[in-house]
């Protein structure tokens, strides 16, 4: 089992930037996948943006050029930087771990820009 905090978000105008983090803890495969959803009301859960254990780094169309995800494989962290942020991202950011053996989701955090 693996569990996620995360933590950051919170309320910014349209062009602002937001800065989400994500930790994960227990049974961490050295394989994984870490990333970043998003949910609005009525809405299916989407991909924000994923990193492997390789770095190698998948973003949604909709993100490209204005987010950028990392992370910290010792201290089991990805980070989601947010620039040049829109209405339209606003949402509840999800944070998710997959590996072979296990699919975790955090807990979620709001995001809302206003216009």
């Amino acid at each position: 089992q693996v569990q996620l905090v995360e933590s950051g978000g919170g309320l910014v105008q349209a062009g602002g930037s937001l800065r989400l983090s994500c930790t994960a803890s227990g049974s961490i495969s050295t394989s994984n996948t870490m990333g970043w959803y998003r949910q609005t009301p009525g809405k299916q859960r989407e991909l924000v943006a994923t990193i492997g254990d390789g770095d190698r780094a998948n973003y949604a169309d909709s993100v490209k050029g204005r987010f950028t995800i990392s992370r910290d494989n010792p201290k089991n962290t990805v980070v989601l930087q947010m620039n040049s942020l829109k209405p339209e991202d606003t949402s509840v950011y999800y944070c998710r771990y997959s590996s072979y053996w296990s699919l975790s989701w955090g807990q979620g955090t709001q995001v809302t820009v206003s216009s």
